[in-house]
């Protein structure tokens, strides 16, 4: 199987695979909406792209979720399934695969990638005894349980001890190919709290972890025997290979990895690095498989400061969320708030306060009152017929705007959405204080008409560049500013935005051309009103 012909021009990469337990939450809308922002990001740079996201629907907690609203599992995965599709739908996410465990095609990949690992010689059977949580699908080991042993993770949930014999899978025998694979991609795992978390696991020794349950039917059984059920984690972290299928394909590995293979980016909540950055790894290394190129565990959100839970009552609904403020307010605020890799926060006046200082003041005034400025102070509708090398180099705005795209870049490519979002923002924020301090209204009627023009020039410029830089975060917004600029350009449209508008050319300052027709000013995003309190 030839993995090496993998081009600098793909870019594969993933969400998890939710579990279908119940309908989504505000943490798995977090993970897809920065998944398609890379993904969006990564076509401006011309590179053909792959945002794989989907469903993980065996294992006994889905099973029993089921049993007890009185329905057959595969019902209940097919009632939970579209929640997920239509969220993403009003999230605004462009995923071009959505990969379900239960699709007979994964079953045949699962069986095949088994098969490898089996002559490899790291499946045996053996005896698993240990307290299990059912939330996580995971083995805990008793110094990691909390008081009436609770799970760390679900800590309203007690564990239950297992007692059976089950498969295993060899982790042990790849301590030592792991620590070196560490040492040798020091960026596979980032950020850099998520490689130490791994690393200090590691380094205490990998034990060999069971793949697969007995009295359980919900799930794919062990091809070697049939008595057993695969364990949900083996059969999930293959969904993302399952994906790579093309539609038609017959359902094989080589066929599977032929394009897409090695994946880019996975990512992933912090709750489960252990399953992408050891368990995931070495499964790949025994079935002779390259690794991907980096996975990312990104923080947990809070409410109000705190911890979210139906228990608590306090869980933020992402539906109702897009819903009441649109699909760009709700990327905007938890990429520009939230350092991406750490926890974050949600608070509703928050919310509301930053959108409206950012988008409805900073950026949506800027361009309306510029715009109105054009259409009062100069001869037709058009951008002013200024040349970028009219402006001087000294100007505030040249001087931010040349190195800006740049800048991003690197932001983007590090996952830094909220240093893309502040770098982006001083130049709108310049651009203000710039239109403030020249007064162009002045200069017109000291009939200084070249400077007027350069002023406006400037500024719309500004505008521009800062809404190609956001625009994989707040697609509707840039096209908006776009059409209003006289570009016909729709940054949701997949292949005009990447052809019409590559990254080399777009994200440089000056680009604006006297011969471009003005649209209509328009508010790009209304201001929020506060909701009353009774």
């Amino acid at each position: 199987m030839n993995l090496v012909n993998k081009t600098q021009k793909t870019f594969a990469l993933t969400t998890p695979l939710y579990y279908v337990n119940d309908v989504p939450h505000i943490g798995s809308a977090y993970t897809t909406i920065a998944a398609d922002v890379v993904a969006r990001f990564q076509k401006l740079l011309g590179h053909e792209v792959l945002l794989i996201t989907g469903t993980d629907e065996h294992g006994q907690k889905i099973q029993r979720t089921a049993e007890n609203l009185g329905k057959n599992p595969q019902d209940f995965c097919d009632e939970i399934v579209p929640s997920f599709v239509s969220l993403w739908e009003l999230l605004n996410i462009q995923y071009d695969r959505f990969s379900r465990t239960t699709a007979p095609r994964h079953g045949a990949i699962v069986k095949e990638f088994f098969e490898r690992v089996w002559k490899s010689g790291d499946i045996y059977q053996g005896q698993q005894q240990g307290w299990y949580c059912v939330s996580c699908e995971e083995f805990k080991e008793e110094r990691e349980l909390l008081e009436g042993r609770r799970c760390p993770i679900h800590t309203n949930k007690e564990v239950e001890w297992r007692d059976e014999k089950n498969y295993f899978f060899r982790l042990s025998k790849y301590q030592n190919k792991l620590t070196e694979f560490y040492q040798l991609k020091p960026d596979f795992i980032q950020p850099e709290t998520r490689r130490n978390e791994v690393l200090s696991f590691v380094n205490q020794g990998l034990q060999d972890f069971s793949i697969s349950r007995v009295n359980l039917d919900w799930g794919f059984p062990v091809p070697t025997d049939p008595n057993h059920t695969l364990y949900v984690w083996f059969d999930a972290l293959l969904g993302y290979v399952t994906a790579l299928l093309e539609p038609d394909a017959e359902p094989t590995l080589a066929n599977a990895l032929e394009k897409w293979w090695p994946i880019n980016l996975h990512l992933i909540g912090k709750d489960i690095l252990r399953f992408h950055a050891v368990y995931w790894p070495a499964m790949l290394l025994s079935a002779g498989l390259p690794l991907p190129n980096r996975v990312f565990g990104h923080g947990f959100l809070t409410k109000d400061g705190q911890k979210m839970g139906k228990s608590l009552g306090n869980t933020l609904d992402p539906v109702e969320l897009v819903k009441r403020y649109g699909s760009d307010a709700v990327r905007y605020y938890f990429l520009k708030e939230i350092e991406f890799g750490k926890d974050g926060d949600f608070n509703e006046n928050r919310f509301i306060n930053v959108l409206n200082a950012d988008l409805a003041n900073d950026l949506g005034n800027l361009l309306n009152r510029t715009l109105n400025m054009v259409k009062k102070y100069c001869a037709e509708n058009n951008v002013p017929p200024i040349s970028k090398e009219a402006i001087s180099d000294e100007n505030p705005l040249k001087t931010i705007g040349l190195r800006l795209g740049e800048q991003v870049k690197q932001a983007y490519e590090q996952l830094a959405f909220n240093q893309a979002c502040e770098s982006i923002l001083l130049l709108v924020q310049t651009s203000n204080k710039f239109i403030d301090e020249q007064a162009p209204w002045s200069l017109y009627k000291q009939g200084q008409q070249q400077e007027v023009e350069k002023v406006l020039y400037a500024v719309l410029e500004s505008v521009r560049l800062a809404a190609y830089l956001l625009s994989p975060i707040i697609p509707n917004i840039s096209s908006d500013i776009y059409q209003q600029l006289g570009f016909g350009i729709n940054f949701n449209d997949r292949i005009q935005s990447s052809l019409n508008a590559p990254f080399a050319t777009h994200a440089t300052w000056g680009l604006l051309s006297g011969n471009q027709q003005l649209g209509k000013a328009q508010p790009i995003f209304k201001r929020i009103e506060p909701p009353k309190n009774d």
